[in-house]
């Protein structure tokens, strides 16, 4: 496979698809083939499965249904858009992946980190992204940014209360011990221009690398 799957993680508020936006737009301009994409989503199916998890309606959902839905999702978009376009030569930037289960269904939730990696394993077939790129931010600060984004969509997620996003941000700092090789933390309070051009030279040290 030709392509290269990286994918961006953080807290609710952390800017990442603002900056993988640019960054897409950036990459086309070096001529680079490359597409943005999310999860729970990118195609039918799994966009469906995302308006199930994410309806502010369905707050009475069990922490392990959740987590079997991300995973249902997750295969669905890797089998059906991730893979396809990096058969084709693509650099396929996705807005989160199977870390971000891991981090809330398995900490924040208390599932268990390790019972939410085994789901994973059935979805993902051993499939991880060569870099993920960590945006670091305190939770309050992401919360005040979305409480002052009045065009941002407001899920089930955001109702959660700041010691859910403390939580979420805890596990985000134990994951990115697990495996700091293909883990890199950024700092998320940095301005959308700098947290490109920084993503972006991340980015091109892959493609040569």
């Amino acid at each position: 496979m030709s392509g290269l799957f990286i994918t961006l993680e953080g807290g609710e508020g952390a800017g990442k698809t603002t900056v993988a936006n640019s960054v897409i737009e950036r990459l086309s301009l070096l001529g680079i083939k490359a597409i943005y994409t999310r999860e729970p989503g990118g195609i039918k199916i799994a966009e469906k499965i995302r308006e199930v998890i994410l309806d502010r309606n369905h707050t009475e959902m069990d922490g392990r249904t959740e987590a079997l839905l991300y995973a249902a999702a997750r295969r669905q978009h890797l089998v059906e858009k991730v893979r396809p376009a990096m058969e084709k030569g693509y650099v396929v930037l996705c807005d989160r992946f199977v870390d971000s289960s891991i981090v809330y269904q398995g900490y924040a939730r208390g599932i268990g980190m390790d019972e939410v990696r085994k789901i994973n394993e059935f979805a993902i077939e051993g499939f991880m992204p060569k870099l993920t790129i960590f945006f670091d931010i305190p939770p309050q600060e992401g919360l005040k940014r979305i409480s002052e984004n009045k065009g941002r969509e407001v899920n089930r997620l955001d109702l959660e209360d700041l010691s859910f996003h403390e939580l979420v941000y805890e596990g985000y700092k134990k994951q990115v011990l697990t495996d700091p090789s293909r883990i890199i933390s950024v700092d998320a309070t940095k301005s959308i221009k700098e947290l490109t051009n920084e993503v972006c030279a991340l980015i091109l040290d892959q493609i040569k690398g």
